[in-house]
């Protein structure tokens, strides 16, 4: 793509909030990317998109989402904490017969019910055995995807049955499924009504496993030695071309001026699987940071000003942010727990968040942790630590000795906050319900 036609600007960009017309939208999900896993943060990985994309935009150095791939999606579609979903600890399997209640509101809707158009292009994994669980019947438009996660990048199947579909109907086609999902948003984008503004959700599954790239890509890393570490930095690679050939559009399109563009990653980055969070503590499927501090940049030239922020931002904020950040009203019956923090993006200071929770079942081990300004408490099984993560960042020094009433504190918000857990039994024993029969195409799964 070149560089100098990139997402163009011009001087009349910064209008007025109250009197400039309502922004597209088009929010980026990765899938297990890692803290250092893109070009600008060091890694080995070439992503002159993405990096672009940092250069011209808003970084959040302070980015969170849940350590696993479900309970984020469904914290991003409803601004609410996974744990009053049901959603907190583990991810929507191939065989689980639930998902995201139909009864939430999701972010689509929202938009979708003040006039804009809406599609998601990517994994859903919030929900597969009812229609009323997909994408079609949340709020979207148009799906083009997959329902499940983990599904192989060249034959689009799970488990052996097919899980490629758009719009209910399962698709047979080649190709590779990153660059397959950039195609399908780039042609949505083209064939859109202009007169209404979009929101257009883009969940890559990539660089999840398996760990497939294109050959031409594993090439151009061979001297990596590590085999699953030279096939993720090739999956990053095909993810930041894929993102790539979408921003072209928006710019051919005429439409980067009236588009924010959010990029974010849905965990930390799973270490065994050749990802790099760098110094943080951990990984993926963990409560420290290193499993759920992720990259994250907002972009739309004349409105936010390219830096960094340091302002503390959840996934559940994304909601009620980007609902500010266009004009729109969240009308939803249940109350959301995520803020509005497009003042503080938008004006370059901070504001303390509190009462952030995360947790995790994974590997018959339950993780909580809570944070405070500052402050963030740990429980993993029983035993409990606390850190200064401001002066700490890497989670080395345990301070819980030494803040007992802090401790005790947090750890009776903690409980409150588990106490609102459905009483429905969700955990795994991390295979397969006995009796489950995989189907041959997953989108006939969905049934009334």
């Amino acid at each position: 793509m070149n560089r100098r036609t990139f997402l163009t600007t011009t001087a009349t960009a910064a209008l007025p909030a109250q009197t400039a017309p309502r922004p597209n939208v088009i929010f980026i999900l990765a899938d297990d990317l890692g803290w250092k896993d893109l070009g600008h943060r060091g890694g080995p990985m070439r992503t002159p998109h993405l990096d672009r994309l940092a250069q011209e935009g808003l970084r959040l150095e302070q980015a969170y989402s849940f350590p696993l791939c479900s309970p984020t999606r469904s914290a991003l579609m409803t601004g609410r904490n996974p744990m009053r979903l049901g959603l907190a600890y583990s991810v929507v399997r191939p065989w689980s017969p639930y998902g995201l209640d139909p009864r939430e509101t999701t972010v689509a809707n929202v938009f979708h019910d003040a006039g804009s158009q809406t599609a998601m292009c990517g994994k859903w994994h919030l929900g597969h055995t009812n229609k009323r669980l997909t994408p079609n019947a949340r709020g979207f438009d148009h799906f083009y995807g997959h329902v499940n996660g983990a599904i192989d990048y060249f034959t689009h199947e799970r488990d052996g049955g097919l899980d490629w579909q758009r719009n209910g109907k399962s698709l047979r086609e080649e190709g590779y499924t990153t660059f397959l999902l950039a195609n399908e948003a780039q042609r949505w984008i083209k064939a859109r009504d202009k007169a209404r503004p979009f929101f257009l959700y883009l969940p890559f599954n990539a660089p999840h496993t398996p760990l497939q790239a294109p050959p031409e890509l594993l090439d151009r890393y061979a001297n990596i030695s590590d085999p699953k570490r030279r096939a993720y930095v090739a999956m990053v690679d095909a993810l930041d071309q894929a993102v790539g050939r979408v921003l072209e559009t928006v710019n051919a399109e005429g439409i980067a001026n009236q588009t924010l563009v959010v990029f974010w990653s849905d965990n930390g980055g799973p270490r065994p699987q050749g990802a790099d969070n760098g110094p943080l503590r951990s990984s993926k499927a963990n409560v420290f940071e290193g499993g759920i501090r992720v990259p994250a940049i907002w972009h739309w030239p004349g409105r936010l000003k390219p830096g960094t922020s340091q302002q503390v931002m959840a996934i559940w904020d994304v909601l009620p942010t980007l609902a500010a950040a266009c004009g729109i009203p969240v009308k939803t019956a249940r109350p959301l727990d995520g803020v509005n923090v497009w003042p503080e993006l938008t004006g370059g200071t901070t504001r303390q968040r509190d009462n952030l929770l995360w947790a995790v079942h994974e590997s018959q081990t339950r993780q909580l942790a809570l944070r405070d300004g500052n402050w963030k408490y740990v429980r993993i099984g029983e035993q409990e630590m606390l850190f200064d993560v401001a002066a700490d960042p890497y989670e080395k020094a345990d301070r819980a000795a030494q803040e007992p009433q802090r401790v005790k504190a947090m750890r009776t918000r903690v409980d409150e906050w588990t106490a609102l857990h459905p009483k429905a039994e969700i955990f795994h024993g991390g295979g397969a319900h006995p009796g489950f029969v995989v189907p041959k195409d997953w989108a006939t799964l969905a049934v009334e």
